[in-house]
């Protein structure tokens, strides 16, 4: 009979979570997780198979985490650009799971789309929203949603590098201006 697990699969992720956010990935190891548990690593490997099944328990509690900022913005108008104002919030304020999520898991991507697939969720619903709200059919909506993404992951990525510290006015003002020039370069019919 296998031993009784100390510590539960959320327990244990909660507390590798904390640990990525606090350290960044790179210290995920079993024995940091199981100083951070205040135990051994045995009990992890209770629960989990392998590190690699601790990672993918973070990567998914990480991007629960950061949909959580999303979804703040779907009562806000406009909502694209909320979820993009959210977006480098979560950077500025979780910058190793910003990390994490946005410029370690996603360098294996190839085109965009599988980064569209990576977002899950959350990209569907701005896909949704760009096409209520602006009259966009579902490519020019994706295409869009490509380039002002592409733009506001830029703005993220040095908030939670430290490379800049914008001020909330100065990101909504960027972001204001690349969504009306990208929107005017799509009315022109010149944005391909």
């Amino acid at each position: 009979m296998p031993p009784k697990a100390k510590f539960t699969k959320e327990q244990i992720t909660k507390a590798a979570l904390g640990v990525v956010s606090e350290k960044g990935v790179q210290a995920l190891t079993a024995k940091e997780l199981g100083t951070a548990l205040g135990t051994s690593t045995t009990p992890i490997f209770t629960v989990f198979h392998s590190m690699q099944e601790v990672q993918d328990a973070v990567m998914a509690a990480a991007m629960e985490r950061f949909e959580e900022y999303a979804h703040k913005a779907a009562h806000i108008k406009p909502v694209f650009k909320q979820v993009g104002m959210q977006m480098i919030l979560f950077a500025k304020e979780e910058p190793k799971l910003y990390q994490l999520i946005f410029m370690s898991s996603i360098s294996k991507a190839q085109t965009f789309d599988d980064i569209y697939r990576h977002l899950g969720s959350v990209a569907d619903e701005c896909l949704d929203v760009l096409q209520k709200d602006y009259n966009l059919n579902r490519n020019s909506a994706k295409t869009l949603f490509e380039h002002v993404w592409i733009h506001t992951f830029g703005i993220g990525a040095l908030c939670a590098t430290g490379v800049c510290d914008f001020s909330h006015e100065q990101i909504a003002e960027m972001l204001t201006q690349d969504f009306s020039a990208m929107m005017m370069l799509m009315k022109s019919g010149k944005s391909n």
